[in-house]
């Protein structure tokens, strides 16, 4: 019978280097990095001109709001819970905002004065949707999809009710030429928002808020028990996704010029997806702000490169669809291998 001595002769161990390949392999944001630049290749060989600037500034004003709900959505996710109110967010902040710029310009206020006083307006609207739904939550024990359901009804209704459907303008005139690019790509409101991701990548990351948001989504019992105070955390979850959902509504705002009601309706799901084809698991405990960012950026190049090759945009929820199967199966996968090399 072989000795132990002689096994490990026969059965070489695996070689640190090989191990380090397959995990990066099949890491899911290397292969999300890989499938953008794939993605950028395929429209620049079929339309040069999709690798151009201008285009490059079109995408990155798409990319703004949709990375904004998809951290707000990131960090309820982790948690997990689940906020279907973002896009409904988006839109009734806006709306509220677009009103109360509305009446100080009427009231001769100057455009910088009323753009910032906006910017509160539609982030405390946000903030208090948020809060909203962590009541329901905590106070009327709904779970999270029921609870921001209702606040998505109740926020995209009120925007309707408010507005009539028609969008709301006649605010600062120079709202506009804010988001027109200046540094390459990249406008103002563009670099704040890079900006802001950095933050809260480095709050989810590094600090002791994203800490506790990984450990209630892993347990939330277990995270109770170490003395976490588990419904204040998620009350502060839940307004923070508020808060980026209404300086989503803010940024479009500045982008159209006006707020549109129905600016908001189905950007949920959207940041639904940039989360888990980011993969983040909806069962909560697991997510990356990187991985976020770059779902979210392939979510903006998709619709850009169909048009401009002359697609039917149409083709942008097939190709989402896809890549939400891909990540989930991916996870699968990785799941699959590590429980193997245990």
């Amino acid at each position: 019978m072989p000795t132990t001595t002689e096994l490990r002769q026969v059965v070489p161990p695996s070689q640190p280097h090989t191990r380090r390949i397959r995990e990066l392999l099949v890491n899911q944001q290397t292969i999300l990095f890989l499938v953008l630049v794939a993605m950028i290749t395929v429209f620049t060989v079929l339309d040069p001109i999709f690798f151009s600037v201008g285009v490059f500034g079109n995408i990155l004003l798409d990319w703004a709001p949709i990375i904004l709900i998809a951290v707000a959505q990131l960090f309820v996710v982790i948690s997990g819970g689940i906020d279907l109110s973002v896009g409904a967010t988006l839109g009734f902040s806006g709306v509220i905002a677009a009103y109360a710029m509305q009446a100080l310009t009427a009231t001769g206020v100057n455009d910088a004065l009323t753009i910032t006083l906006g910017i509160v307006v539609a982030v405390a609207t946000g903030s208090f949707v948020g809060y909203i739904n962590a009541l329901l939550i905590n106070r009327a024990k709904l779970v999270p999809f029921i609870a921001t359901l209702a606040t998505l009804g109740a926020a995209g209704g009120m925007s309707i009710v408010l507005t009539g459907g028609a969008p709301i303008g006649n605010g600062p005139a120079n709202a506009i030429a804010l988001s027109v690019p200046w540094l390459g790509p990249l406008s103002w409101p563009g670099i704040v928002v890079v900006v802001i991701v950095i933050i809260a990548g480095l709050y989810l990351h590094k600090s002791r808020f994203g800490r506790y948001t990984y450990a209630i989504g892993s347990n939330s019992f277990a995270a109770l028990a170490a003395g976490i105070n588990v419904k204040l955390h998620l009350t502060r979850v839940y307004v923070l996704s508020g808060f980026l959902s209404g300086l989503a509504g803010m940024f479009l705002y500045l982008r159209l010029g006006s707020g549109a009601p129905t600016s908001g309706a189905g950007n949920e799901l959207v940041a639904i997806a940039a989360v888990v084809i980011g993969g983040a698991a909806l069962a909560g405990g697991v997510g990356r702000m990187s991985g976020v960012v770059i779902g979210s950026l392939i979510l903006a190049v998709v619709p850009s490169g169909l048009i401009i090759i002359g697609v039917q945009p149409n083709w942008k929820q097939v190709v989402i669809a896809f890549l939400i199967a891909a990540a989930v199966s991916l996870q699968a996968l990785r799941t699959s291998t590590s429980r193997r090399t245990k």
